[in-house]
């Protein structure tokens, strides 16, 4: 995959981060090949690649995970490892334990005289503390910029370590600005590291399910039930996975992904090396997604009219169901934000329950955004779309200015303007295939006829921005790509 493909997203042509303007307008532009890329001269924070590389792995069993970095960039670890927790007691453990988390503090001196003492201490460390399987390294901006040569320090200690696989992981954040890429950085370094292109014997219905952090165990049982009806047995990878369910992806007869931004570039290096087919469709929230999704995976394996027969009775099953939440959603007006895939799928979610779409913030736009946007024009009025790796202080003035009944997303911001939120990219409860949904619709549902934590909340936060920002264009620091605006 390292021969093939740099983990840099940006690197594949078509992809787009800064965007500002109309559904329509986007694309139209897109098809065109009209839709520039941009930049934006004030940003307000950016994700990092760095931390996806590591919540991709954090659950791994018997590892350890090695940031090669000042403190502060594992700061937000905090939440996978709350996830890992949480996680922990969904799935019936007595002694839950926190992942094993070493940083090597790069500081001052270390910029000046280089980090290597500090991540070889680090790595002994490791292996003297907790005797693992696998070791992860994660390289950041600051070990990139000082130079530190990750993969032949690793090699230089691999000779030593006679359990551990010591894995150098390339995350560096100035190299992308597209997080995703963080998660090809983690599959390339398990391709690289683990696998090996070694050929292994197949096995005829074992399939790949590819998962990140974001997902809850009620889904990845709801994924593993629907495959079971298929007789599928599913190798769920890598969130609470192990090295052994690691080496046995190369076994599999297909592969799927929940997330379709998780791990699509890996399973095209699957089917390249190790001749297995895949699935790329649609992150399954929602009927269609979720039909759409289930029909995937089941067109790979041979098995288009079991799905066929099973999609019939779980929409005979749940119809009534979506019935009475739609009676209950109809017309509410809905802003989205979330990650590429998790965004487009729950923007078509919406019309299970006749809501109608005005906003939809997403990090990245390319040609899978592209036909979900062609979907989502063909069901819903003119609605704003807005590209972008957080900017927080756009997606309030969008808010302020489209006035949504109800925010599906990352709800931070929106919570704080008093609006109802729903968590969409809830790690704890159920989102995703047909039981999800109806959990999912009674959830928002429940926040619209119960506001009262929002607008409380709204009267005690204030926003750290001037009255006067929400009057202005949320798009004027996008510069560059003149067709976006």
């Amino acid at each position: 995959m390292a021969e093939i493909y740099s983990g840099v997203r940006e690197s594949k042509k078509g992809r787009v981060n800064d965007y500002g303007g109309t559904g329509k307008k986007a694309e139209e532009s897109f098809r065109k090949g009209c839709l520039k890329k941009a930049d934006r001269s004030f940003a307000q924070g950016l994700q990092c690649q760095q931390i996806n590389s590591m919540a991709a792995l954090m659950s791994l069993e018997d590892a350890v995970f090695i940031a090669h970095s000042p403190q502060g960039c594992i700061g937000c670890t905090s939440l996978a490892v709350d996830m890992y927790r949480v996680g922990q007691a969904h799935r019936g453990v007595k002694y839950i334990k926190n992942p094993h988390i070493i940083v090597t503090n790069l500081d001052q001196k270390s910029v000046i005289f280089g980090g290597e003492k500090k991540l070889r201490d680090s790595v002994n460390k490791a292996i003297e503390r907790y005797d693992p399987k696998l070791i992860f390294v994660f390289a950041s901006c600051a070990s990139g910029v000082i130079g530190d040569d990750i993969d032949a320090i690793c090699a230089d200690l691999q000779k030593d370590a006679e359990k551990a696989i010591i894995v150098p992981i390339h995350c560096e954040g100035f190299k992308s600005k597209i997080c995703a890429s963080g998660f090809d950085a983690a599959f390339i370094a398990i391709e690289k590291y683990i696998l090996s292109k070694e050929k292994v014997a197949k096995k005829d219905n074992l399939v790949n399910l590819f998962a990140p952090v974001s997902i809850s165990y009620a889904d990845q049982k709801e994924m593993e039930r629907m495959l079971g009806l298929l007789g599928i047995e599913t190798n769920y990878i890598p969130f609470y996975s192990s090295l052994e369910k690691i080496r046995k992806i190369p076994s599999a007869a297909a592969s799927t992904s929940i997330c379709k931004v998780f791990a699509d570039e890996f399973m095209k290096e699957l089917e390249t090396v190790y001749d297995i087919p895949y699935s790329h469709t649609v992150m399954p929230i929602g009927l269609r997604n979720t039909d759409k999704w289930f029909r995937g995976i089941a067109k790979v394996m041979g098995k288009e009219k079991e799905a066929d027969e099973i999609i019939e009775k779980e929409h005979e099953r749940i119809t009534p169901l979506v019935k009475k939440i739609r009676d209950r959603l109809q017309g509410k007006r809905v802003f989205i934000c979330g990650g590429t895939g998790r965004s487009f799928a729950a923007a078509a979610l919406i019309d299970d329950f006749g809501m109608e779409l005005v906003g939809l913030e997403t990090p990245t736009y390319d040609d899978d955004a592209q036909v979900d946007i062609e979907y989502l024009n063909g069901i819903h009025k003119d609605f704003v779309v807005d590209i972008a790796n957080m900017q927080p202080f756009e997606q309030v003035n969008l808010i302020q200015k489209i006035k949504p009944d109800v925010f599906i997303g990352v709800p931070e911001w929106a919570a704080k303007l008093g609006l109802p939120t729903t968590h969409v990219l809830d790690m704890k409860r159920p989102t995703m295939g047909y039981d999800g949904l109806i959990f999912l619709g009674n959830k928002i549902a429940d926040q619209l006829e119960n506001p009262g934590f929002n607008k409380k909340l709204s009267r005690h936060v204030k926003l750290p921005y001037k009255e006067s920002w929400y009057s202005e264009d949320a798009f004027k620091y996008i510069v560059g790509g003149e067709a976006n605006v």
